[in-house]
């Protein structure tokens, strides 16, 4: 037992003393102190390496050297097949929700009708005045005895359903213009007085359209 313990003392004393002539003591060898950095511990050249790499990055800025430049793969495809291609992209693009998932309200029944009454509105001037320039050049007879002569030779069913059909319109887009006009200073904004002010148009508007129909 002891001759083992003997001989694992005189192994690591053999290994010791071969690391210390390994790395003998600078003061035997004559050394230049020009040589010196050759002898500089890893640690301390690392540190000196990374102070020089952080002092020339204001230099590369500067000149453009941190620009890095990445070539683009590029093919030239014909007009046709552009198309297509930008067809098949927005096939393929996320749909926003409809007006199917939301839940039927008076605020947005009442814009889509101010628009349309709007349009048939100003639709219906517009078509009435353009026919109106061209009766002489084409022998219509647009004149207000005429078409009151027309009128008055409809059926009352007839005559009934004209008078609803523009006279709603005319009332809704009037009302309701004057609501977009209170809005406009502030008032009646509340959730609870839009809906309010809403159904109110829309009766007001059904009401004031069958009066003027029966006159």
């Amino acid at each position: 037992m002891s001759g083992s313990m003997f001989s694992q003392r005189a192994l690591q004393l053999s290994s010791r003393r071969r690391k210390r002539s390994y790395f003998p003591p600078l003061s035997i060898f004559p050394v230049k102190r020009a040589n010196l950095a050759c002898l500089t511990p890893p640690s301390t050249a690392v540190a000196a390496a990374s102070t020089l790499s952080r002092a020339s990055v204001p230099f590369a800025i500067a000149t453009g050297q941190h620009v890095q430049f990445r070539p683009a793969a590029t093919e030239t495809v014909s007009p046709e097949t552009g198309t297509s291609i930008l067809a098949a992209q927005r096939r393929n693009r996320p749909v926003a929700p409809h007006l199917t998932i939301y839940k039927p309200q008076i605020t947005w029944y009442g814009s889509a009708f101010n628009r349309i009454t709007g349009v048939a509105l100003s639709g219906t001037m517009y078509v009435f005045g353009i026919s109106y320039l061209a009766a002489p050049l084409l022998g219509w007879h647009l004149e207000s005895a005429s078409i009151a002569a027309a009128f008055a030779g409809l059926p009352i069913i007839a005559k009934l359903a004209m008078k609803i059909g523009f006279g709603f319109p005319f009332m809704y887009h009037s009302l309701n213009g004057l609501r977009h006009l209170v809005w406009d200073t502030g008032a009646a904004f509340t959730n609870k007085q839009v809906i309010v002010t809403g159904w109110t148009v829309v009766g007001l508007s059904t009401v004031l359209s069958l009066a003027s129909a029966f006159l």
